[in-house]
């Protein structure tokens, strides 16, 4: 049995979707598939499907809720009742977030070490995970407390799957995909870097200084900061014609002096 929160919430057995009728049943299975293993007092996850409106029959509310998902899940999970809390773990199955997790620590791992090929391709299998939005179907409380982890892990993997392109000098291709990127996650300063990394490698230096001083202002007139060490190196090394070329390194791509 295959469980998904990387997208919409869902379950499949054998190809099949095997159906999670309703936000509050699709919410407590996501947040008990998100502490793997661990108890959720009930108070948590009453804050989770009702927020600060919970039911006076809040037990009795999720002992049904926890009765019908045994009923459709079957042998493939386990739930246990502990210390006014539930517990679940996947007993015949696997959970699409784990795949993610393990997949792009490889090809962070791999980047690391300097191998910007299986780096990429792990990378690559990682956000292929993604099938929209997180915990798309759940409440806004349980997005709330666990989407951001969850975008900003996604977000690390993209940044370092560009990374690895870089080094293996696919930045022509990289420059439509990062100009998009930055646009719509403008402050975000590693993809500018990225974006301006790339326009500089396809001998568009002026529109790399652009890309910096576009960011600069917007991070001291929006957050009142000025730009952080990776941004402002990249700077420098489009200014004085350092920053290096593809192959020559899997790490940044310019002496950080």
């Amino acid at each position: 049995m295959k469980f998904a929160i990387l997208g919409p919430v869902c379950v499949s057995r054998d190809g099949s979707e095997v159906p999670i009728p309703g936000a509050m049943q699709r919410t407590l299975l996501a947040c008990l598939l998100l502490t793997h293993g661990r108890t959720v007092p009930d108070g948590r996850l009453a804050g989770l499907l009702w927020g600060w409106q919970a039911p006076r029959t809040v037990s009795a509310q999720l002992y049904t809720y926890v009765s019908r998902l045994r009923s459709r899940l079957g042998t493939a999970v386990r739930f246990d009742r502990l210390n006014h809390g539930y517990r679940l773990r996947i007993v015949d199955g696997s959970l699409d977030v784990d795949d993610f997790t393990r997949l792009s620590a490889a090809g962070h791992a791999e980047l690391r070490a300097g191998h910007p090929e299986t780096g990429a391709r792990a990378l690559r299998a990682a956000l292929s995970l993604w099938r929209g939005p997180g915990l798309d179907g759940v409440t806004r409380y349980l997005r709330d407390a666990e989407l951001p982890q969850l975008d900003e892990a996604r977000m690390a993997a993209l940044e370092s799957r560009i990374d690895a392109e870089l080094a293996l000098g696919e930045h022509q291709r990289l420059v439509p995909e990062l100009t998009g990127l930055v646009t719509r996650y403008p402050l975000r300063e590693r993809l500018r870097a990225q974006w301006m990394t790339a326009l500089y490698r396809c001998e568009r230096r002026a529109d790399a200084l652009a890309a910096y001083r576009a960011g600069r202002e917007l991070l001291t007139s929006e957050i009142g900061v000025e730009p952080g060490p990776l941004l402002s190196a990249t700077h420098r090394a489009v200014l004085d014609g350092t920053l290096r070329w593809p192959r020559e390194s899997a790490g940044p791509p310019f002496p950080v002096r």
